[in-house]
């Protein structure tokens, strides 16, 4: 009766722990900006601009 309480417990502590541990890249994703035709991505703006020619 003492390992299986202790193994619940272990179970119940790590299994909140694994699922944050999942979540720590929030935030840190890159993600593909994509404008608009006729305009380009200006990375010192940060926003999309249009093109001149």
């Amino acid at each position: 009766m003492t390992f299986k309480t202790l193994a619940i417990a272990l179970a119940l502590i790590a299994v909140p722990t694994l699922t944050l541990a999942e979540g720590c890249f929030h935030g840190k994703e890159k993600q593909a900006m994509s404008c608009a035709t006729g305009t380009t991505y200006d990375s010192a703006t940060k926003s999309c601009m249009p093109v001149s020619t």
